[in-house]
């Protein structure tokens, strides 16, 4: 049996759409960007703050890793970069898709990977929800 933190039903009202949840804001997170995964078919979902650091992400562990890290060189690329990088970030960047957003008083940046197609429409669903969650953190 699921507790009341875990599951949701789904209300008839569609009040209620989530199905986990939890307290703890790291958790929350997770949560989240795993939904929006899910819904939109992406290989990976991070938020990663503005130096490339991982603070959250569903999909494989080393594809978040690697979402993250490059996240901000995808998201302002700049001119003087290592040759190597560079032929990763022309590889990352066609499958990529980068949202960069405030949540108290910090940058952070959401990428995902693959996908169907709608990933800006998922990018901006999941930022909404993780100013939700951090709002109330």
């Amino acid at each position: 049996m699921e507790s009341a933190n875990q599951a949701c039903e789904i209300s008839r009202g569609g009040a209620e759409r989530r199905r986990k949840r939890s307290e703890d804001p790291v958790t929350a997170l997770h949560y989240q960007l795993a939904a929006v995964r899910r819904d939109a078919e992406l290989d990976a979902v991070v938020l990663a703050d503005a130096a490339g650091c991982l603070v959250a992400g569903a999909g494989a562990w080393p594809a978040c890793e690697e979402l993250a890290a490059y996240a901000p060189l995808l998201a302002t690329p700049r001119a003087s970069v290592r040759r190597t990088v560079s032929a990763r970030l022309s590889a990352l960047e066609p499958e990529v898709e980068s949202l960069s957003f405030e949540v108290l008083g910090s940058e952070v940046l959401l990428s995902c990977r693959g996908g169907s197609g709608a990933r800006r429409e998922a990018l901006t669903r999941a930022a909404a929800g993780i100013k939700r969650i951090l709002d109330a953190a």
